[in-house]
């Protein structure tokens, strides 16, 4: 495989990795701000989730935000990335977003300390939608050296780094394999989908093919579109060793997946009923943490035409898989690569979306 690659429904081939990632038991890098009572995080996050909907209450909403903004899940994503070494801004205005994805409940997961979602979400200068573009965690690249000078330095997976030295050293790979600056990080847990799409009412979703999960209680999942629960939703996108892409096919149906939520949120009723409203944003409080600069406030009001329909899924560059040593790997298309990532950097929309053909 070659080139970005835009993911949609439609069944599409790719070799098959067959990845076992080695990740250390250590804890992660970043510091924690002391959490802040559930019940106001409850509120923030459902005001923002209003405002990016298109609530009525827009004015009311970022005030209230203001007052509270600082008991949100903080992490302190950039202190040891050495500024000297960091991307410069090419576009003003345009803004990169690091989306960290774990899964802890995920019947694989062996360690403590793991990424199995990188994405960098690219918001235009023009605010009129975004470009998400998922790096495969395979993805062989050169990890800096750590903080604590025992780890990175080397070619490496790139989700060792988080394991090696927390979001700062993730930070610090991405911009470097990339040349984007990051401007924000954010952290979800994959695991708590369940319970926002439960809040939902479930999500629509195209499967591929027909294929039977590899984990209890072993679901049948039929070609063609389906209406999923958040425990099936969750199984489904955890999938990969039944697919002749083997990981790619894990961020594919991971990306159907959040665009599923977005839509059904957007069409669902949920901004104009406030029961279901507070439900779905119970249900995403516990989930998520952003940067110690991140502003609720102008995400809120940035991001508040965003909809499904403006939302464009695109993998890094690649040329497939191989084996280093006893590791299997995605290679990046470096050639591709560099011009892929230079459109992000100067914020040309059509030139990412071309690529992503």
């Amino acid at each position: 495989m070659s080139g970005a690659q835009r993911y949609t429904d439609a069944d599409t081939e790719f070799v098959d990795p067959h990845s076992v990632d080695p990740h250390e038991d250590v804890p992660a890098g970043g510091k924690r701000r002391r959490r802040g009572p559930r019940w106001r995080r409850v509120l923030v996050i459902c005001l923002v989730v209003a405002a990016i909907l298109g609530g009525g209450s827009m004015i009311g909403g970022a005030l209230y935000l203001r007052s509270v903004e600082k008991d949100i899940d903080r992490v302190d994503a950039f202190a040891d990335v050495p500024e000297e070494g960091r991307p410069q801004a090419v576009a003003n205005g345009a803004m990169n977003i690091l989306i960290l994805g774990s899964d802890s409940r995920d019947p694989e997961s062996t360690g403590g300390s793991r990424t199995d979602t990188i994405i960098v979400a690219h918001i235009p200068k023009d605010r009129a939608s975004a470009q998400l573009v998922s790096i495969p965690r395979d993805t062989w690249v050169n990890v800096p050296k750590a903080k604590n000078g025992q780890n990175g330095g080397r070619d490496a997976k790139i989700n060792a780094a988080y394991a090696w030295g927390g979001i700062p050293l993730m930070v610090q790979t991405v911009e470097s394999f990339t040349t984007v600056r990051i401007d924000h990080v954010m952290i979800v847990d994959f695991a708590g989908f369940k319970e926002i799409i439960d809040a939902l009412d479930g999500v629509n979703i195209n499967a591929e093919k027909s294929f039977t999960s590899i984990h209890p209680p072993f679901r049948k999942f039929e070609q063609g579109m389906q209406r999923m629960d958040g425990e099936t939703a969750l199984d489904y996108s955890r999938q990969r060793k039944q697919f002749a892409d083997g990981d790619f096919a894990r961020i594919r149906h991971q990306q159907q997946v959040i665009k599923a939520i977005l839509d059904k949120a957007v069409s669902g009723g949920i901004v104009t009923n406030p029961g279901r409203l507070n439900s779905f944003v119970k249900a995403t409080s516990s989930a998520v943490s952003v940067d110690e600069k991140m502003s609720l406030v102008s995400m809120a009001t940035d991001l508040r035409g965003l909809r499904g329909r403006n939302l464009t899924f695109v993998t890094s560059p690649t040329k497939g898989t191989g084996r280093v040593g006893s590791e299997s790997v995605v290679f990046a298309n470096t050639e591709k690569a560099k011009t892929f990532y230079d459109a992000v950097r100067r914020d040309s929309v059509d030139e990412i979306l071309a690529s992503a053909k």
